[in-house]
């Protein structure tokens, strides 16, 4: 027993047991266990999405189609699994495939050049002019044909992000990808991923049309147990591979034993309810992970309890804890604000009105100027603590309408919390009267 508790506090130990942790993590939806969950939650559907890719790959038959799934359930780790598996089976071949993200590619002109640098193709396009962007995606495409159909190299597009494609400029890059697709000018498969369940009232009617209206839903049928619990054992277990192999079993035990304790059931049970989305679940694990250290060498059910309210913070909130005094009293002043004004929106007159009869009537505190009050009001906006209302063009900055993004609970909430606020702010911030 002695022997066991001196392995577990070996700290060279530790330390290659949470750097196997977080590999754990980081790299969870690539790994072979994953890819079996993946595969047998959405089975249906990843048949369906490899037998399109199939026909494109050996048949040099065009296809198109849309993924729906919120957001973190396994759109993009589906695709890349059939990927992999269709590469190591020989099928994918000499096929080609290219990967845009709508958060990247913001306009059709980037797309087409990420697109020729993706196909390879940069030279052959170095010295020509083309009219139109049907005639450049026409040439890229014609240039990977040699010979028939049958034998021109396939295609596969992923446009990851889909529904921001559709905010593009007349929607070029979709309307001419859908129409090589429908005609069969060559053997491309134009897959979407989307969150967006109406992402097909976002489509021009002329992109409507060439679109095949395939959908493939993905919806998870995983329960909390076993299948979310198994989930968390999967990520936080030490595989077999290990370097210290004497160690796995006791590790593992412990993580068995750890998932049976009613407060973890009870942190993981709520983050389940609010979200499936496995990103959170692994930033929950990561926060337990990162607490172990030599006093505490394994993971406990305090850990989960502790790593609970970090991830229930909100980013907005958080951003309180670095501002400046000033800021803070600016925020103050337009709580008072929106609790008088019942959440109407508000200007900088108001509030700087409301801060000097706070800093008037409190001696102990430095006044500042007005530039400088307005320069840190600005600063808010900029943080996107305070946001303009609609229609304030032509309207001179300092009676411009604006919001305050943040209720007057959690910025009670996040004072409450900070270290050395002057007494004087602390108590301007309690009363009911500004």
């Amino acid at each position: 027993m002695g022997l066991k508790r001196q392995e577990v506090c070996d700290p060279e130990m530790l330390k290659e047991v949470q750097k196997q942790l977080r590999l754990n993590l980081r790299l969870w939806g690539t790994t072979p266990d994953a890819a079996k969950m993946l595969l047998s939650t959405y089975s249906s559907q990843a048949k369906h999405l490899e037998e399109l890719m199939t026909r494109t790959l050996k048949l040099g038959e065009s296809n198109s189609a849309l993924i729906l799934a919120a957001r973190g359930v396994g759109k993009s780790a589906l695709v890349n699994i059939i990927l992999e598996n269709l590469a190591s089976s020989g099928t994918l071949g000499e096929g080609v495939v290219v990967r845009l993200s709508g958060l990247l590619q913001t306009d059709d002109r980037l797309a087409l050049k990420e697109i020729t640098c993706q196909l390879r193709l940069e030279n052959a396009t170095a010295n020509k002019v083309f009219g139109s962007f049907a005639e450049n995606l026409a040439f890229l495409l014609e240039s990977l044909r040699s010979g028939s159909k049958e034998t021109s190299k396939p295609v596969i597009f992923l446009l990851d992000e889909f529904d921001l494609f559709c905010h593009h400029h007349n929607q070029t890059l979709l309307y001419n990808l859908f129409d090589v697709a429908q005609s069969a000018q060559a053997p491309i498969c134009v897959i979407g991923l989307t969150c967006r369940l109406d992402v097909i009232e976002l489509l021009e009617k002329r992109v409507k049309s060439r679109f095949s209206h395939r959908q493939i839903h993905l919806f998870s049928e995983e329960k909390f147990e076993p299948q979310y619990v198994n989930t968390i054992k999967l990520l936080l277990s030490l595989p077999e591979t290990f370097l210290h192999k004497s160690f796995v079993k006791t590790w593992n035990a412990q993580i068995d034993d750890l998932m049976k304790a009613d407060d973890v059931l009870r942190v993981t049970k709520r983050l389940y309810d609010t979200t499936h989305d496995i990103r959170a679940l692994k930033t929950l694990l990561l926060l337990c992970v990162s607490q172990l250290n030599a006093d505490r060498p394994k993971l406990t059910p305090d850990m989960f309890t502790a790593a609970q309210p970090i991830m229930r913070a909100e980013a907005k909130t958080n951003m309180l804890q670095g501002l400046s005094i000033l800021q803070l009293c600016l925020i103050i002043a337009m709580k008072h604000l929106t609790m008088i004004y019942e959440g109407e929106p508000f200007n900088f007159e108001m509030v700087f009105h409301e801060y000097l009869k706070f800093s008037q009537r409190k001696s102990t505190m430095q006044s500042f100027e007005r530039p400088v009050v307005f320069k840190a009001f600005d600063q808010l906006k900029c943080l996107e603590l305070v946001r303009p209302v609609d229609n304030t063009r032509g309207i001179q900055r300092e009676y411009q309408l604006v919001q305050m993004m943040i209720t007057p609970l959690q910025v009670m909430d996040s004072l409450n919390q900070l270290p050395g606020i002057p007494t004087d702010v602390q108590q301007w911030a309690t009363c009911s009267f500004a």
